[in-house]
């Protein structure tokens, strides 16, 4: 049973990263500003360059009012003008012309809005898309998005963060244990702790912050059939059966594991709130194709929300005015609503 939260609680506005300032994110985030009467859309504070917005504008043909914030006064300011905490860059950024020298205000954007965040000050983080390869080139020493935002949450709590991935749309939410390594990794990776951690890290935030009483946890098997008995691998047996044992002895409502192939249609999936899959493609093949255009990136685990769309910077499509808002505004409604429940769960 999912609980609603309570509508006469209020929250800090969101903190919404800037991303790679040559992509698509500075077009979402002008497109929804310019609609949030319309879609109603809670209060965001954009950590970013405001040059680097105002200018995307202009190349879209019209202007944005756009004001210095903090994440106290983003909330008042946010009917009248966009509120932007300045993140400068180190050069003008180009629609679909990607810049190394930009990488450090992507990287300071993200750390505001987390720092912001985990002070209370900003209700969740809401990260415009990245792209890895050019902060490589500026030596990022982090896969994405998700190690790093991690990796900040470990650094001021003091403690380890193990974060879990999560592909949350209007019909399905699914949870890869294993995400961005080859497949022929994936068994040797897979290990009954892992699965375990993980369904156990996703049925936590399930309860705190989607309001789900008593998550149902569908869980995948690694092999076709779920490895027939063992007659088509052996780990669903001693990698994955143990783990739902273990999660039923901790009082989860967990079962499996199933066959992947038959766990995906309507009538199977009424009856589990996530699926629980073996590996990166096992999850995010049936949560694009069910929700492509409105699924969300939620990184579980974390001590703050974080949410994110679920595509790239989509630097062709900067600037054209082509780009679709939905997964950004499927993101920043689902931190919201996530922070309310947070807050209702006090």
């Amino acid at each position: 049973m999912t609980v609603a939260p309570d509508p006469a609680l209020a929250v800090p506005p969101l903190a919404l990263t800037m991303g790679d300032p040559s992509g698509i994110g500075l077009d979402l985030t002008l497109d929804l500003w310019n609609a949030r009467a319309a879609l109603k859309l809670p209060p965001f504070l954009f950590i970013g360059d405001p040059e680097a917005l105002g200018q995307r504008a202009k190349q879209r043909g019209f202007e944005a009012p756009i004001a210095t914030a903090t994440a106290e006064s983003a909330a008042s300011i946010f009917a009248a003008a966009i509120p932007v905490q300045p993140v400068p860059l180190a050069e003008p950024a180009t629609a679909g012309a990607p810049s190394s020298r930009n990488a450090g205000a992507v990287i300071t954007s993200i750390e505001t809005a987390v720092a912001l965040t985990m002070a209370g000050r900003a209700a969740a983080v809401v990260t415009n898309p990245i792209a890895k390869s050019v902060l490589y080139d500026a030596g990022f020493g982090f896969p994405g998005h998700t190690e790093y935002l991690a990796d900040l949450a470990s650094r001021a709590t003091g403690g380890p963060v193990q974060p879990v991935m999560m592909l949350a749309g209007p019909k399905l939410r699914s949870v890869p244990v294993t995400i961005h390594i080859p497949l022929k990794e994936v068994p040797t990776a897979l290990t009954e702790d892992l699965v375990y951690d993980t369904a156990l890290i996703t049925a936590t935030d399930l309860k705190r912050r989607f309001g789900i009483a008593s998550p149902r946890l569908a869980v995948a098997g690694l092999n076709p059939h779920a490895g027939e008995g063992g007659a088509l691998g052996i780990e669903d047996d001693t990698v994955v059966a143990p783990a739902i044992a273990r999660l039923k002895a901790a009082g989860i409502d967990a079962f499996g594991p199933l066959p992947a192939d038959t766990m995906f249609h309507d009538a199977a999936r009424a009856t589990y709130d996530v699926a629980i899959c073996m590996y990166h493609d096992q999850a995010l093949i049936p949560a694009k194709a069910l929700g492509f255009d409105d699924s969300v990136n939620v990184t579980l685990g974390l001590p703050f929300i974080r949410t994110s769309p679920d595509h790239g910077t989509a630097f062709s499509l900067a600037g054209t005015g082509r780009g679709r808002r939905d997964s950004l505004l499927a993101a920043i409604r689902l931190a919201h609503e996530l922070a309310l429940h947070e807050r209702s769960a006090g």
